[in-house]
């Protein structure tokens, strides 16, 4: 089987169907430098689109049948049709995130054809870098190419992706993930209201790397611990007689926080907090301040760890590691959902391979395994792909 995620999905495209694919669309993983459980709190998040990717080859029908081919998942195909209602799968739950975006544009009475298709990707999966969401927004960019969708931006397609996530799949997520990889821009990470829908780029400093670092402590969003959250960030907005989080400070929170169960209260002060960080660590990434940057990770990671206590014991263990390489010239934290996956870094360029010795000498997750270490590069968004 060829190697690039490209040749993958082709290959088992030309093998399922018997001809070659006219369409060829790609969207980003990401990777969120800081504002963690902020996005459904109609929060300020700091995301960036990394250059892993998954990709669609597929070609029109002149029917309503989709037929879909995961060259991930052995060639297991997945084929329904679009003038019946669309069925939630039990298994497999990849083929729930494409029914899902078709089931929506369906129900937006928006111009759908039949279609074969074929996904490959490199975006590791269960680790925090957006798998779900990078497969969501190709399906919509996929479907965006037919005729009929001119007019359609970024968001439109990432609101669509994430409103197939929270009432097809059962994943109540926010908007982030998809506005990231429906909006990437290379080179640059995103500032993102969550609530405006505002994307403001910030420049990434040039001669500092991303590196990611998945913990190999794996862990199933939906199952876990995610929706609680949301629920507990839900009860503290209420409480307070507001919509979200988002509108809740520091002062609101000392004066009657002690109103809320301490669990919920200690949720809500991550949010409020997390926040705060973002638009400063927006300031910092754009002054090329590397070293405030790294403080204001840190203090994000030390909240996770203990107000919204979403990490694990391995995950702050690879965070001290990271952390005591670089010193005070860059930062490190968990990020994603929680619970596991992965811990970002943002590195001066010199110090990647001393980052890199460290931790493959002094990681090793739960069930003996080392840790993999990608060093990335801030990418374009969702597109047409050529190869």
């Amino acid at each position: 089987m060829p190697n690039s995620p490209m040749a993958r999905a082709a290959a088992v495209f030309h093998a399922a169907f018997g001809e070659a694919e006219s369409i060829r669309v790609q969207a980003p993983g990401r990777v969120n430098l800081i504002g963690e459980h902020t996005d459904y709190n109609d929060g300020l998040v700091l995301p960036c689109a990394i250059d892993y990717r998954t990709v669609i080859v597929a070609r029109q029908r002149d029917d309503h049948l989709v037929r879909v081919v995961a060259a991930d998942y052995d060639g297991a195909i997945d084929a329904y049709s679009l003038d019946a209602p669309i069925a939630r799968l039990d298994a497999p739950m990849w083929a729930n995130y494409v029914r899902g975006v078709i089931d929506e544009m369906v129900r937006r009475g928006l111009p759908m054809r039949g279609m074969d298709l074929a996904i490959a990707g490199d975006v590791p999966q269960g680790a925090g870098l957006s798998s779900s969401a990078s497969l969501s927004v190709a399906v919509c960019r996929l479907f965006a190419s037919l005729p009929g969708f001119e007019g359609w931006t970024p968001i439109d397609l990432a609101l669509i992706a994430q409103r197939a996530e929270n009432d097809f799949v059962g994943c109540k997520c926010g908007n982030m993930d998809q506005i990231s990889s429906a909006a990437g821009i290379q080179d640059h990470a995103l500032m993102i209201d969550c609530r405006s829908l505002e994307v403001e780029p910030v420049p990434i400093p040039a001669g500092a790397a991303i590196m990611i670092f998945n913990s190999q402590v794996t862990r199933g969003l939906v199952d876990s611990a995610y929706n609680t959250r949301r629920l507990q960030c839900e009860e503290a907005a209420r409480h307070f007689g507001v919509p979200a989080l988002r509108d809740v400070d520091m002062a609101m929170l000392d004066a009657r926080g002690a109103e809320l169960d301490p669990v919920v209260l200690r949720r809500a002060r991550h949010v409020v907090t997390e926040n705060a960080r973002v638009a400063a660590a927006a300031q910092a990434l754009a002054a090329g301040d590397l070293e405030h940057m790294g403080e204001l990770m840190a203090a994000s990671h030390a909240s996770m760890r203990d107000d919204f206590e979403i990490t694990v014991p391995p995950i702050d263990q690879l965070v001290g590691i990271v952390k005591d390489a670089i010193g005070s010239a860059g930062g490190v934290r968990m990020t994603g959902g929680g619970f596991g996956g992965c811990v970002v870094a943002l590195v001066p360029q010199a110090l990647v391979e001393t980052v890199r010795a460290a931790v493959g000498d002094k990681y090793r997750a739960p069930n003996g395994e080392a840790a993999t270490i990608y060093v990335c590069r801030a990418a374009g968004g969702a597109g047409l792909a050529t190869v």
